[in-house]
C-alpha cells in the first residue's frame, strides 16, 4: 500500500440517531422533540432574572453574610421539623385574644383598609357583623363598618389564621392548638353551601355562624376536653399516606379526627349531636382550620429566630399578598394578590368571574404541607395538570427553594422522601421560582361562593423585597 493510501482520512459519516441536551431556552427542545429525537432540557435561568442590584444583594447573602444565614436557617428548619402542636380546646375569641375587642372583626391576609377589602371578604365582615348581632341587614352591617364602629385587624396579628375569606368577631368559637407557650388559633370551618367563608352573606351564612358559635362549638369544646390534647402532626402524617395534602383535601384526616372523638362526642355532647355529624359529614375540610393553627404555633416558635431568610408568614386577603421574614424584621411585605391559575370551575365559571386568591391558609404551604405535599394527593394532580407525574414535579420544584426536607410529613409515592421544608427567599429570588399555593376560588362579586379550585402561583415582588430589606438588616 502507498503512502498515500495509508495517510487517506475515513469517509465521515453522519450518526444515525442524537441525543440532545438543552440548556435554557425550549424553543430548539421543542424543534428536536417534534422530529422525535431524544432529548433532555436543563431548567436553567439567568440567576435572579439579571437584575444587576440583586443579583450584588445575593452575592453578599450567599457570600460573606452565608454562614451567618445558614445557621438561623438550619435553626428555624429544625423547630419547623419538630414542633409538636396539640388541639387542646375550642375557646371563644374575646376570651383568649387579649388584643380582641367586643367591636372587633378579624379578617386574612395583610392589614387592609376596608376601601380596599375585595368584595368576597366584605361580605363576610358583614356577616359576621350580623352574626354579632351589631347589624340587621348587610346595608346596615356596610355603614357600620364605612363609620368605623368595627374595629378591622389581621388575624395574624392576634395569632389567629382564616381560611378563605373568613371574618370573625368576638363571640366565634375558636380551636386553640399550640404547645408551650406557644398558642395558635382558627375558627371552625364553616363547611360547603352558602357560608360566609365563601364570601356569602345572606341568611343562611349568617346562621351557619350564629350555629356554630351556639352548638358546634360546644359539642367540640366537651369532646376534647374528655379526649385530652390530641396530636395534630401525628394525624397529618398518617393523612398524607391516605391521600390528603391538608390543603385541598383533608378528608383522610378529618376522618381520623373523628374517630379518635367518636366516643367523646357520643358521652358528652350537650345537645344537637345528629345536627352537628351531618355537619360535620358534609364538611370536607374540616381538619383544614385546625392543621393551619398547628402550622401558625409552629411558625411563630420558628420566627423568633434572627438573621433567617426562611418566611415565617405568608398570606393573603383577595387585594394583597403578603410575606415575613424573620431576618427582615416585622415588616409585611406585599404585591398584588395574584389569581388563580391551574384551575378547574364549576359549570358556568371561569377566569373572568374569579376573585384573586384569598386566605390565610398558605401558613400550610410553609411547613411541608399543600403545595409541598402535592405528590402525595391523587386528588390534587387534575389541578396541575392532570397526572401524578405533574404533581410530583410540583413538590419537586418546591423543594428547590426549601431548606430542606421533612423528618415526619413523608410521601409514599416518592419512597417515603420528605416533604420539603422553610421557603428561602435566596433560592425563590436567584431561581425566580416562588411557591405554589393549592386554594379555592371564590366569585369576585355577586356573592356566589365557590366557583372552583386551583393552583395560586406567589408574586416574586414580596420575595424579592423582602430580600433587599434582609441584605439592609445584615449589615
Amino acid at each position: 500500500m502507498d503512502n498515500k493510501s495509508r495517510s487517506r482520512s475515513p469517509e465521515p459519516r453522519l450518526p444515525s440517531g442524537i441525543r440532545v441536551v438543552n440548556v435554557g431556552l425550549d424553543l430548539l427542545a421543542d424543534s428536536i422533540r417534534r422530529q422525535g429525537h431524544e432529548i433532555v432540557t436543563v431548567d436553567w435561568r439567568i440567576p435572579a432574572a439579571g437584575e444587576d442590584q440583586i443579583i450584588q444583594v445575593l452575592k453578599r447573602l450567599l457570600g460573606r453574610h452565608a454562614e451567618r444565614i445558614d445557621a438561623a436557617n438550619a435553626e428555624v428548619f429544625r423547630r419547623l421539623d419538630t414542633a409538636s402542636p396539640t388541639l387542646n380546646g375550642v375557646k371563644t375569641a374575646l376570651d383568649v385574644l387579649p388584643a380582641m375587642t367586643d367591636r372587633t372583626i378579624l379578617h386574612p391576609g395583610p392589614p387592609l383598609e376596608w376601601s380596599e377589602f375585595c368584595d368576597p371578604l366584605r361580605r363576610s365582615v358583614r356577616a359576621a357583623a350580623m352574626a354579632e348581632g351589631w347589624a340587621r341587614n348587610p346595608d346596615e352591617a356596610e355603614k357600620l363598618v364605612a363609620s368605623g364602629g368595627v374595629a378591622l385587624d389581621s388575624a395574624n396579628h392576634l395569632d389567629t389564621v382564616v381560611p378563605m375569606a373568613t371574618a370573625i368577631g368576638p363571640s366565634s368559637p375558636l380551636f386553640e392548638v399550640g404547645f408551650d407557650n406557644y398558642k395558635s388559633y382558627s375558627p371552625i370551618n364553616q363547611g360547603p353551601g352558602k357560608t360566609a367563608w365563601f364570601g356569602v352573606d345572606e341568611p343562611e351564612a349568617v346562621e351557619r355562624l350564629v350555629w356554630l358559635a351556639e352548638v358546634a362549638g360546644p359539642i367540640l369544646g366537651a369532646a376534647i376536653r374528655s379526649a385530652g390534647p390530641i396530636d395534630v402532626f401525628a394525624m397529618v402524617s398518617q393523612g398524607l399516606h391516605m391521600g390528603d395534602d391538608l390543603h385541598m383535601r383533608t378528608q383522610a384526616t378529618g376522618n381520623l379526627l373523628l374517630r379518635h372523638l367518636f366516643g367523646d362526642l357520643v358521652e358528652t355532647a350537650p345537645g344537637g349531636l345528629a345536627e352537628f355529624a351531618r355537619f360535620w359529614s358534609a364538611n370536607h375540610l374540616f381538619f383544614l382550620n385546625i392543621a393551619m393553627a398547628a402550622a401558625k404555633a409552629t411558625t411563630t416558635w420558628a420566627a423568633e429566630v434572627p438573621d433567617s431568610s426562611v418566611v415565617v408568614a405568608m398570606t393573603r386577603n383577595g387585594t394583597t399578598f403578603g410575606i415575613r421574614v424573620t431576618g427582615a424584621g416585622d415588616e409585611w411585605f406585599v404585591a398584588p394578590a395574584p389569581p388563580v391559575q391551574h384551575a378547574m370551575y364549576y359549570p358556568g365559571f371561569g377566569p373572568e368571574t374569579s376573585a384573586p386568591d384569598i386566605g390565610d391558609s398558605a401558613v400550610l404551604e410553609l411547613i411541608g404541607l399543600g403545595g409541598p405535599a402535592a405528590a402525595a394527593a391523587p386528588a390534587v394532580a387534575a389541578f396541575v395538570g392532570g397526572t401524578m407525574a405533574d404533581a410530583r414535579a410540583v413538590t419537586e420544584q418546591i423543594s428547590h427553594i426549601s431548606v430542606g426536607r421533612s423528618s415526619r410529613f413523608t410521601i409514599p409515592t416518592l419512597d417515603y422522601a420528605g416533604t420539603p421544608v422553610g421557603v428561602d427567599i435566596r433560592k425563590v429570588v436567584e431561581l425566580q421560582i416562588t411557591p405554589s399555593v393549592n386554594t379555592g376560588i371564590l366569585h369576585k362579586t355577586d356573592g356566589t361562593g365557590q366557583v372552583g379550585a386551583g393552583v395560586a402561583v406567589a408574586p416574586i415582588d414580596v420575595f424579592r423585597d423582602a430580600l433587599v430589606a434582609l441584605d439592609a438588616a445584615l449589615q
